[in-house]
């Protein structure tokens, strides 16, 4: 037998990881030295690029002072990317030869500021950006080459399963890339526009990132295209307005907006949503000229087209299917206008743009005066801002002289003249509800035909609308006294909820970056703190015990709580990556009932809503689990080389050494007799899960016994006597969590309604 210790890890084995700066700081220049063997890299490097894009071998890599051997590089890029070019961008590959990272980041893309005489337009590009969606955080470093200076370049965090794992909740769905696998063209437009059934006629456009999902996204281009009023239940449509918005206003046509159509990622998130995310925002600000059209018109936009881009570009080009869609749909476009004028407001008129353009150059001014590699001279840098500077064929915009005149545009057409709603005052009834309860959302709102309350039970999922009322019937005060008010049962221990209004010409949110803000409504049900919730027990080689919900052998994690009271783990992570503590977040509702059991998935899977999946699996080979709140460790363990169905577990449940089980004890006590002996467990089977209106309960138990139900916070619903089977009556029963106890076995059940 094996006998394993749960440890929180030491200071001195977390140090690094612990007290070092993000590598996407944005105060920090990032240090990035590569060695290479060969003398001729640059040449291998080419010939890799132009031929199966492939990387090259680099002796080393230092970053930041961390050294690492035998990684992959590789020149990335199109139009970016030349031959010629001293200073071309990189894509390194840390773990490319070898299973390595530098503080949980395996992949740096590199970007060298193509046509950019200031040097910062995709740092700050996504430093604005992150305000409204999610995107890549970014940065700027210095890279040596064998020892030579290349420059500063700018360190985007790369689109991965990591990224969609903290954005999106999941790692494992379909994701593409949309840019174009061929040189991008008018003809070769990533736009979302249905072809064909056939996923081949879609290989030259798109790139697929993961194992499987060329029909599922064949069928969204169906949808996008020829079910347009359907599209909001396959894509998010808030992220795509979002999106849509900020190139309008920052004038990034190396986007959807643009002549190609590309540079996004999409990714099918657990609702079955694709999610856009904008990546490569080097050309932002007016740095690529080039609207399209559907004829294949490649014409250059004068700095004055530019300056004046309107907000319906592409509106009624079906080559452009998404802009089609926002702008044609009534309400979407006044959401379109609502999100541009956020935008607007908080970065144009209050010229934060400016301050911050201002603070990136001079963090990275020393060093641009030492960079013999940059496309432009240390003049044209320091006028980047105030000064239009020719590239070629054509004059890069000053970013300021560009947003200063969409401003002035902007503010002066129909659109943005439309008187909008005010909203203020939004209030609950209760600021810290009980789970279950009913609490009701007021707000004062002028000049609206509609008020709605967007609203979900877990980040996880969707917003929902529902109509808010002013007809004094809906806890709102006297009807038509401009106070608005509407219901809201509360389902889960968080609960997410914005405000939007809108009259027949414009509208507004609350928080104005609704959906990407919002308020929130958090239940009375505490916290766990050290101690109160450890790892229980852990299964890694599932190959025939217990089934998850979709019917398949998975590992597993179970979690219990040593305290007599219910406790609320929402927010809270599991990793299994000590320098990644925050690898996965537990969803809203996140409940384990006092002296019970919350037992996670370990497989990077989907769930139907009834069990936690978490996004990694556990290694067979051995690793670590860590349970973190915040930045703080509530319990962790390292385990070494695991067999199949060979669980390890505490007995004591909760305070107990970790021993081997050769019966697994999945979501019930490790020691059901005595503190040795795993006996007479009880199988305890639940059915229909999630339920409705009745709930099957049956379990082998032969003797009469007590079978209590309580709901998540500990309230008895049902306590009753029980043999073998019952069939429970749960149409009275809120909607929620709740766990039926038996003997030694406790298992979990959601009522929806």
């Amino acid at each position: 037998m094996r006998v394993f210790s749960a440890f929180i890890f030491c200071l001195l084995f977390m140090c690094e990881s612990v007290s070092a700066q993000s590598f996407y700081d944005i105060n920090t220049i990032q240090k990035i030295e590569l060695t290479f063997s060969q003398p001729n890299w640059d040449y291998q490097l080419d010939t890799a690029k132009q031929g199966a894009d492939t990387y090259i071998l680099a002796t080393q890599v230092k970053i930041n002072g961390v050294t690492f051997d035998s990684v992959g590089v590789k020149y990335k890029g199109n139009s970016s990317y030349s031959p010629t070019s001293k200073k071309n961008p990189l894509h390194i590959e840390i773990d490319h030869y070898k299973n390595q990272s530098y503080n949980g980041i395996k992949d740096i893309k590199l970007g060298n500021n193509y046509k950019d005489p200031s040097m910062i337009r995709e740092v700050l590009g996504y430093d604005i950006l992150k305000n409204y969606m999610h995107c890549s955080q970014s940065n700027f470093a210095k890279v040596y080459i064998n020892g030579v200076y290349y420059g500063v370049y700018s360190n985007t965090e790369n689109i991965d399963k990591q990224f969609y794992s903290n954005h999106y909740y999941s790692s494992g769905n379909t994701a593409i890339k949309c840019n174009p696998i061929v040189n991008p063209s008018t003809n070769t437009k990533c736009n979302l526009k249905y072809i064909n059934n056939d996923s081949s006629s879609y290989f030259n456009f798109y790139e697929l990132k993961s194992n499987y999902g060329w029909n599922q996204f064949v069928a969204l281009c169906d949808t996008v295209t020829n079910y347009q009023n359907r599209v909001s239940d396959n894509i998010d449509i808030d992220r795509v307005i979002w999106m849509l918005a900020f190139n309008n206003v920052m004038v990034n046509l190396d986007s959807y907006s643009g002549a190609f159509c590309q540079n996004y990622y999409l990714y099918k998130d657990n609702t079955n949503h694709y999610n856009p995310t904008i990546w490569d925002l080097n050309m932002c600000f007016g740095g690529f000229p080039y609207l399209g059209s559907g004829t294949g018109s490649m014409a250059q936009l004068s700095i004055t087209n530019l300056n004046t881009l309107p907000i319906n570009i592409h509106s009624t080009d079906v080559n452009w299917p998404l802009i089609n869609i926002v702008n044609n749909n009534a309400q979407y476009k006044r959401m379109l206008v609502a999100h541009m004028r956020t935008i607007t407001e908080e970065f144009l008129a209050s010229n934060n743009y400016l301050t911050k353009a201002q603070l990136f150059q001079s963090i990275i001014d020393t060093s641009i005066v030492n960079d013999t590699c940059k496309s432009f001279t240390y003049s044209q840098f320091q006028n980047g801002l105030t000064q239009n500077i020719s590239v070629g064929s054509y004059s890069v915009p000053g970013i300021s002289n560009l947003l200063n005149a969409r401003l002035s545009y902007l503010q002066g057409t129909t659109d943005f003249g439309y008187a909008t709603p005010t909203i203020t005052n939004v209030v609950s009834s209760s600021i810290s509800p009980t789970l279950n309860s009913t609490v009701t959302i007021n707000t004062s709102v002028t000049n609206a035909t509609s008020v709605y309350l967007g609203y979900r039970n877990d980040v996880t999922k969707k917003f929902e609308r529902t109509l808010m009322y002013d007809d004094g019937l809906h806890n709102d005060g006297a009807s038509g006294d401009a106070i608005f008010g509407t219901d809201l049962t509360i389902t889960a221990t968080s609960m997410q909820y914005y405000i939007y209004a809108e009259n027949n010409n414009a509208g507004m949110f609350s928080p104005q970056r609704a959906e990407h803000e919002y308020y929130t409504l958090t239940t009375n049900i505490s916290q766990p703190t050290s101690g109160q919730v450890v790892i229980n027990e852990f299964l890694a080689v599932n190959q025939s015990g217990q089934l998850d919900e979709n019917n398949q052998y998975e590992d597993w994690i179970e979690l219990y709580n040593t305290t007599n009271t219910a406790l609320d783990l929402s927010g809270l992570y599991l990793s299994d990556n000590n320098t990644n503590l925050q690898k996965f977040t537990f969803p809203s509702n996140s409940i384990i009932p006092a002296n019970g059991y919350l037992t996670v998935w370990a497989d990077e899977d989907n769930g139907d809503g009834s069990s936690i999946h978490c996004n990694f699996k556990l290694s067979a080979s051995g690793e670590q689990i860590f349970l973190t709140k915040g930045t703080t460790i509530l319990d962790s363990v390292t385990f070494g080389s695991q067999n199949a169905d060979i669980s390890v577990g505490r007995c004591p449940n909760g305070t107990g050494s970790f021993s081997v089980f050769t019966v697994p004890t999945y979501n019930s006590s490790n020691c059901a007799v005595g503190l040795n002996e795993l006996t007479n467990r009880i199988n305890l089977v639940l059915y229909p899960n999630p339920v409705n209106q009745f709930i099957t309960i049956e379990s082998d138990i032969e003797k009469e016994t007590t079978l209590t139900i309580t709901n998540s916070v500990g309230e008895i619903i049902i306590q009753k006597p029980f043999k073998q089977s019952e069939k429970i009556n749960t149409s009275a029963f809120s909607q929620g969590i709740y766990f039926v106890k038996l003997e030694n076995s406790v298992v979990k059940f959601i009522v929806l309604h």
